[in-house]
């Protein structure tokens, strides 16, 4: 990657996507390294709960980004209380930045077609391949644009259903 892309840190967009790969690649690696190992596959591994806990917070990493749970429970271990940071939350502002980006360098005179609203779209699944999935109805992806004038003016809005 580092060859292909130039020697350095990469700041391309859809070049996540090859990072992702890599992780993916290294997890799988390394949970072959943890299935052969004697000490973690011994069937003296769990330690039975003795207590309810009151509180508990989990970080995970994930192809989406990072994911935060924190989870909260009465006497009885019922659930009174989940608070998640989900990676969408994370990766906003990124997000947002290169949606503006890819938006103002591919549009041109206000045309819009179906291929570039694509390529659009492209910007913020490099960051969230399942945001665009888990945000419409089967075989939709549904998506607002709006051009604005450089005062801020709404000069057209395009619909995807």
């Amino acid at each position: 990657m580092y060859e292909i892309l130039g020697g350095k840190p990469v700041h391309a967009t859809l070049a996540t996507h090859w990072a992702r790969l890599i992780e993916a690649l290294y997890a799988a690696e390394r949970m072959v390294e943890l299935l052969e190992d004697p000490e973690i596959t011994s069937d003296h591994i769990r330690n039975v709960p003795t207590e309810t806990p009151e509180e508990g917070v989990g970080i995970v990493e994930a192809p989406r980004g990072t994911l935060i749970h924190h989870y909260q429970t009465d006497e009885k271990g019922i659930l009174t209380g989940v608070s998640l940071i989900v990676a969408t939350n994370h990766n906003a502002a990124p997000i947002a930045m290169s949606v503006e980006k890819a938006a103002k360098g591919l549009i041109k005179g206000g045309e819009v077609s179906d291929a570039l609203l694509n390529m659009v779209e492209m910007a913020f699944r490099a960051y969230d391949p399942c945001h665009a999935c888990a945000t419409h109805a089967i075989g939709e992806t549904p998506l607002m644009l709006e051009i604005r004038s450089s005062t801020g003016e709404v000069l057209r809005r395009i619909a995807r259903d």
